[in-house]
């Protein structure tokens, strides 16, 4: 076993340097400026962005349905972004894709020094502890001086949140417990309920976001990131109500010519028969 080891090693490493490689001439085709494929050439950062954060939900997804057989090619089309952008780099005499992954190689192996440096690490949590501080360190390198700096603009807002409440608790700035939440969101209702009484669409606004900010922060106590959570309401919420439009047409109607006392019980025989 051990010696058909190092040559299966050789084998893979191969394996992924000619895929990567065929990857990397793919893209080098479509980009190229006479016989590239037009929509590809036309392309920059910004029409590309878009699509970089799509295809991430999308891998997102398939790991939610837990659909494995549908991850190699999710995976497949993130990994697709990353050679696009770093193709137009290239093409600008920026960098190319293996700067990309020289410099994650060597982020990882800066922050994980108990791997690759001899040092140790307690456990996980001391680990999370060493990897903030060395990205606060490179934050005050490149001249940033808040622990809020750097949190990307474009993350989305459920998601971004959650990163600003993690930043603040590294220095402290933290509910203790997941109790400590439950009577902020009372007090946040109230103050919406306010709001609402006064009519004023801006008071509103404000007093609903500071709503879904303390219910980030409960989910972040609770150990369950947000965006997980609202994805998974999300679906069961796609699944409920085609199995309503089901029964609906199971009884020769369509869902949009019931009551809504009808379309109710329709919903409740549906939340059924997932529990059957």
């Amino acid at each position: 076993m051990s010696s058909q080891q190092p040559n299966k090693t050789i084998g893979d490493r191969q394996r992924n340097a000619a895929a990567t490689q065929r990857l990397l001439d793919i893209m080098r085709a479509l980009r190229h400026p006479e016989s590239g494929c037009p929509w590809d050439v036309e392309q920059n950062f910004a029409s590309i962005a878009p699509y970089t954060i799509e295809e991430a939900y999308e891998v997102a997804d398939v790991i939610q349905r837990q659909a494995w057989d549908e991850l190699p090619g999710e995976l497949g089309d993130l990994l697709l972004q990353v050679v696009f952008h770093a193709r137009m780099a290239q093409e600008q005499g920026w960098f190319d894709f293996a700067d990309v992954a020289d410099a994650i190689s060597d982020k990882m192996e800066k922050r994980h020094p108990h791997v690759f440096a001899g040092a140790s690490v307690a456990d996980a949590e001391h680990q999370t502890e060493i990897w903030e501080a060395q990205k606060q360190a490179e934050r005050r390198a490149k001249g940033m001086h808040s622990v809020l700096d750097d949190v990307p603009v474009g993350l989305a807002e459920l998601s971004r949140g959650l990163k600003l409440q993690k930043r603040a608790a590294t220095v402290g700035f933290d509910w203790p417990d997941a109790a400590a939440v439950d009577a902020k969101i009372t007090e946040e209702l109230d103050e919406l309920q306010a709001a609402r009484d006064s009519g004023e669409k801006d008071k509103i606004q404000d007093e609903l976001g500071d709503v879904f900010f303390v219910l980030t922060n409960l989910s972040r106590k609770l150990g369950i990131d947000p965006a997980a959570a609202m994805r998974q309401a999300n679906a069961k919420f796609e699944r409920r109500f085609k199995m309503m439009e089901q029964l609906a047409d199971d009884l020769g109607s369509a869902l949009d010519k019931l009551t809504l006392e009808q379309q109710e019980t329709l919903w409740q025989a549906a939340k059924g028969m997932e529990n059957d």
